[in-house]
């Protein structure tokens, strides 16, 4: 979803790179995969097709956040209600 975003912080060998990829247009969203030493940020479209890729060695990610875009409430939605601690 337009607006969803994750940050890498890399260690870059004496100081720390911070990378952000955001899905930047209305259907597309960022997918984060990781396997065989490496860590993969792609922002993909509704059909599936990567728009951009920003690949990094896993032993040199030092932090990987995903920032949610903020979503509306749906008029189902039922109010939380907190529990009360038993004594």
């Amino acid at each position: 979803m337009k607006g969803d975003r994750v940050e890498v912080v890399v260690d870059a060998g004496g100081s720390v790179r911070t990378y952000d990829i955001e899905a930047t247009r209305a259907g597309r969203r960022v997918e984060t995969t990781h396997g065989r030493g490496v860590v993969e940020v792609t922002e993909v479209t509704r059909g599936g097709t990567p728009v951009r890729t920003a690949r990094f060695m896993s032993g040199r990610v030092l932090a990987l956040v995903e920032h949610p875009a903020p979503r509306p409430a749906a008029e189902d939605d039922a109010p939380v209600t907190r529990l009360r601690a038993t004594a």
